[in-house]
């Protein structure tokens, strides 16, 4: 069986204790580097591979200090504080002895307690309903999913008319892939820049950080299997070149799996 598109994206190979090898991956390429969602995948991948990790992710920060080049880069993961049911991590990705990435991350063995869900899932059409969309992919990482959008696509027309930056999609891997952390994660930043929903036109934007919170864990999200996420992500302020972006995403069933923020560069 050929391995997943994303699997190999995100192979890492140990070169020592918690330190790894990996390779961009063509399929991923951005207009700058690889998307970044699969660099933030790569950076929590080498945690989930440590074998002194305890418990599951619960939030992941990673800064993007420069894009990284096509070729070989090193990841370094190191536990700095371990609790009775929590553990922080530090990771980094390296490539040509410079720092291209930091982050930091939480994982904790959860326990089962009373729950609530306050931010409920949109109602639009169903990924059926809306189909596919008919329109070429400007980058090559745009192939590797299967996107529909109830609202807020990417402008056909940059007349600076957007009323607001929300965008509301339905999403998943192409092929279909059973979710776990890491997809989840990559998942987390298909959103085109909020930025473009604005402007008259394209402008160039860059996520700077990128902040996800893991509301599922592992039983969670295989139940959803390689089934849809719908996912609704806008804007609070875009002023003096930067923006924030807030996004939510549900499985199909409406069961919040995971929230993300990021603070995004634009150029004028």
């Amino acid at each position: 069986m050929n391995q997943h598109a994303f699997d190999q994206a995100l192979a890492l190979d140990a070169v020592a204790p918690g330190r790894y090898a990996g390779r961009t991956d063509p399929a991923w390429a951005n207009m700058v580097g690889p998307y970044g969602g699969i660099t933030a995948a790569t950076a929590l991948n080498a945690l989930l591979l440590h074998p002194d990790r305890l418990g599951e992710p619960v939030a992941l920060t990673v800064n993007f200090c420069a894009a990284l080049a096509d070729g070989a880069f090193e990841v370094e993961a190191q536990a700095v504080r371990t609790n009775r049911s929590t553990q922080h991590w530090a990771v980094s990705i390296e490539q040509a002895g410079e720092t291209v990435l930091t982050a930091t991350a939480l994982t904790a063995t959860r326990r089962e307690t009373w729950g609530a869900q306050e931010v409920r899932v949109p109602q639009v059409l169903s990924p059926a309903g809306l189909g596919r969309p008919q329109v070429p992919a400007p980058v090559e990482w745009v192939k590797r999913y299967d996107m529909r959008f109830a609202e807020g696509p990417v402008p056909r027309v940059w007349d600076g008319e957007g009323e607001n930056s929300r965008t509301t999609l339905w999403v998943r891997d192409e092929p279909p892939r059973a979710l776990d952390f890491a997809s989840l994660t990559a998942l987390c930043d298909v959103f085109f820049p909020r930025v473009w929903r604005r402007r008259a036109t394209r402008v160039p934007a860059g996520t700077v950080s990128m902040t996800v919170y893991f509301h599922a864990g592992s039983a969670e999200l295989a139940q959803v299997g390689d089934g849809w996420l719908i996912g609704q992500a806008e804007s609070s302020a875009l002023r003096n070149g930067y923006f924030d972006q807030r996004a939510q995403m549900w499985s199909q069933a409406g069961v919040l799996l995971a929230t993300t923020h990021q603070v995004v560069y634009y150029k004028e």
